[in-house]
């Protein structure tokens, strides 16, 4: 039936509508099993194999019928649309949430045929997938296709008019921002980066309250995530006017800065990454007096303190773009930022003076012997002490007071750069631990033939 379709003309009669929906929807509309993984935290998509589907064989003949009769020349929406109505659509939207990737691929094609061929419906599937995604952010946490989901997006935003309509900007900052909250972020977030910059090309004007909407959702404590984020964010100065990155600077330095100070070498290593591209540099050069300030005392401290040399060569590369751009400027950020660290000395010395006067107040009482208890009258003035010390002196024998020159920071660039660039291949994320993987399901998804090469036609992105 499927090579008939394929290699005939003037087989798809109107008697053949009806009968090839209701074969479509008889065979593949079903109630899913129960997900084999976990709902929730202990759910993990790059832990967790997919349960493939059992009838898969047979689904798939039925899904290549279906696509090819799409496909066909003598293929007619305005009869289909009688048959292929919002029930159908509702029904295959809900086929997404199957486990096995490879019926996923399917109905992502599917789906996206449908959308092209059938412009009322258009309002309508995108309408259902904004449902699907706010039970995901607001609800389950767990839905199995939102990268395909977000795939078929991508390619309807690409085809939107211009200007944008108010509906697709909430679309944007109220549906597709709030996604990046999930904790399977990792699973989606390159369809989902992709949503977003398109947006961003299509209208500029939308790049403040995005990337305010990704400061605000910044992750805390899941450094994976947070180099998502750092990944998404660069893409997004890629295109971004540099009218609209000065609307955002100072928070987005602000945010690096504190990336730069991670613990987690690989977000530090990420943000550092940034002074690498040539469009950001000539951004941070055009605002080099607000943005220096901001970035210079995170430099500075982490480029003495940070536990991995990597990040000190990066740090001292850094440093040596910004103090060839001016090194006026640069200089008064250092004289700055020796004149801030001596006053925080002197604000923690007349804390300690004032504890000092407290405690010995406290000892003129005559319980004081029964409560102390142990507790020897040096003990806040010890630690407090410990705080007003300067650190200890780098392997250089430097001080936080040692003034930076250019020629002690080239050579520093120079001595991390073999370090930078062998782990400048590496991976940022990777699976997370050595388990076997399942034979059977490895074999099955490799062997998989993606939709689209059953197709007469490959794709068109526009035609949305």
């Amino acid at each position: 039936m499927v090579e008939y379709v394929t290699k005939n003309k003037n087989v798809i009669t109107e008697a053949i509508y009806p009968e090839a929906v209701n074969m479509f929807a008889v065979n593949l509309f079903r109630t899913l099993p129960p997900s084999s993984n976990p709902n929730g935290a202990e759910f993990d998509p790059e832990e967790d194999e997919p349960t493939l589907e059992a009838a898969w064989p047979h689904l798939q003949l039925v899904y290549e019928f279906f696509l090819r009769l799409l496909e066909s020349q003598d293929f007619q929406p305005s009869i289909a649309r009688r048959y292929i109505d919002q029930k159908f659509v509702l029904q295959l939207l809900e086929l997404f949430d199957s486990e096995d990737p490879r019926e996923r691929d399917f109905l992502k094609t599917t789906l996206h045929r449908i959308y092209g061929k059938f412009l009322g419906l258009r309002a309508y599937i995108r309408k259902q997938i904004n449902n699907v995604f706010y039970r995901f952010i607001y609800e389950t946490e767990h839905h199995n296709g939102i990268a395909e989901l977000l795939e078929i997006l991508g390619s309807i935003i690409n085809g939107f008019a211009l200007p944008l309509k108010e509906e697709h900007k909430v679309f944007l900052l109220k549906v597709l921002l709030p996604l990046h909250k999930a904790k399977s972020l990792s699973v989606y977030h390159p369809q989902l980066a992709y949503c977003v910059v398109q947006f961003l090309e299509k209208d500029p004007s939308l790049t403040e309250p995005v990337i305010r909407s990704l400061l605000k959702f910044w992750p805390k404590t899941h450094s994976p995530k947070e180099v998502m984020f750092l990944n998404e964010l660069e893409e997004i100065l890629d295109v971004i006017e540099p009218a609209e990155f000065q609307k955002v600077m100072d928070p987005l330095f602000r945010q690096l800065a504190k990336c730069v100070s991670s613990p987690h070498f690989q977000v530090a290593e990420r943000a550092l990454y940034y002074w690498n591209n040539e469009y950001i540099m000539s951004l941070i050069s055009d605002n080099y007096s607000v943005i220096l300030p901001i970035m210079y005392p995170a430099f500075y401290r982490n480029s003495r303190n940070h536990w991995n040399k990597t990040i000190h060569g990066l740090i001292y590369n850094a440093l040596k773009l910004f103090m060839e751009m001016n090194q006026k400027v640069f200089d008064e950020c250092t004289q700055q930022y020796y004149q801030d660290r001596q006053r925080e000395r002197k604000l923690m010395k007349d804390r300690d003076e004032a504890w000092m006067r407290v405690e010995a107040l406290a000892m003129r009482h005559p319980n004081y012997n029964a409560t102390i208890k142990g507790i020897t009258n040096t003990t806040i003035g010890t630690i407090s002490q410990q705080q007003l010390d300067s650190p200890p002196p780098d392997e250089d024998g430097d001080t936080d007071q040692t003034p930076l020159t250019l020629e002690k920071i080239e050579a520093k660039a120079n001595e991390a750069k073999k370090m930078t660039n062998s782990n400048k291949t590496k991976p940022l994320l990777r699976r997370k631990s050595d388990l076997p993987q399942d034979t059977y399901t490895m074999r099955a998804l490799s062997d998989h033939k993606r939709a689209d090469e059953y197709l007469v036609t490959p794709p068109d992105p526009n035609n949305c």
